[in-house]
């Protein structure tokens, strides 16, 4: 009997222990998009980034452009009999050639897009990670979840003004 009630109390006192171990976590959630939507640094970065594409648009451009006026004047010379079938053909390989670069230089324009936005944004991510970091120490939450993935939240666990605070916004 004794042992009975030993283990029925050691029982009780673990599932009183484990309650308060899950009521006492704390769980937070923010809306990260909207604090970096509102950050000045980001719309910064943004201009820029707009800037960088339009100049390589326009360089893009300029090189379709070139390329369809040569194509153009090779083709009125071939039309009027004025290349031989060797010209021909190599008139056709420079422009194959030109067509390529105009390949090479979108390809090397989305990477070069790409680099700079990575080169401009991981240092506000960075900032705003920390701030949610602090904020989490700071209140004592265990898990702050960003609001994109959650099915229910409390309003009053929102800590998207603690961050924004934290941040200066």
């Amino acid at each position: 009997m004794m042992k009975h009630l030993l283990k029925t109390g050691l029982a009780l006192l673990l599932m009183f222990g484990l309650t308060q171990t899950m009521s006492a976590q704390k769980f937070g959630y923010i809306n990260s998009s909207m604090i970096l939507a509102e950050l000045p640094e980001v719309k910064g970065a943004e201009a820029t980034l707009e800037a960088l594409q339009q100049q390589l648009q326009k360089k893009g451009q300029s090189m379709l452009e070139k390329l369809q006026a040569d194509y153009a004047v090779v083709q009125q010379k071939v039309e009027r009999g004025e290349l031989s079938p060797k010209q021909q053909e190599t008139e056709g390989a420079r422009l194959k050639a030109a067509e390529e670069e105009i390949g090479k230089f979108e390809q090397n324009m989305m990477a070069q897009l790409e680099n700079k936005r990575n080169e401009l944004l991981k240092p506000i991510y960075d900032k705003v990670n920390q701030a949610i970091k602090d904020v989490a120490k700071e209140n004592g939450f265990q898990f702050i979840f960003d609001q994109g993935v959650l099915l229910f939240a409390e309003e009053s666990q929102n800590v998207a003004p603690l961050v924004k605070s934290k941040l200066g916004i």
